[in-house]
């Protein structure tokens, strides 16, 4: 992933990851209408057999549209579990990353990403100038990407073995 990217959009993966955790805790599963709408919409699967009373086809839809609604709350769950995981796990990484930096950079990018401090107020906060700033964003970026080609190679040990 490109870090400069990751810098920029750190407010807005903590932003998903809390309405990813809204949905989560308060899962109530696909609304009625949208499993009305995907079972009108659907082809047949199977053969169609004539035969059997009204009350077959009753029975038939209602335990169709069970198995329709279970499959697309387990769908749907799975989309958001997944989904809320693999941006937790690319935070926690990120911030894990940002600590492992050298001198004050930590406190820098943690000034820059999360607090979104300005280049002028943290010029200020650190008595050095904005190109100073500059200077210890890129410094941050190259160790960064240090870290996450370590990560990347790790994992692309794993999966060959």
């Amino acid at each position: 992933m490109e870090i400069e990217k990751l810098f920029k959009e750190y407010r807005s993966w903590k932003k998903d990851m809390g309405l990813l955790e809204f949905e989560l805790s308060r899962f109530r599963g696909v609304p009625y209408e949208d499993v009305i709408e995907s079972m009108c919409l659907s082809q047949p699967q199977g053969e169609r057999v004539q035969g059997g009373g009204a009350s077959d086809k009753t029975g038939n839809a209602a335990v169709k549209y069970r198995q329709v609604k279970e499959r697309l709350d387990d769908d749907w769950f799975d989309y958001l579990l997944g989904r809320y995981q693999a941006v937790k796990e690319e935070l926690e990484f990120f911030e894990y990353a940002v600590g492992q930096l050298s001198g004050r950079l930590p406190e820098v990018v943690r000034d820059m990403v999360v607090d979104e401090m300005t280049w002028r107020e943290m010029a200020e906060k650190y008595n050095v100038s904005e190109t100073m700033i500059a200077k210890y964003r890129k410094k941050a970026l190259a160790e960064m990407k240090e870290l996450y080609m370590i990560r990347e190679k790790t994992a692309g040990r794993f999966l060959l073995e």
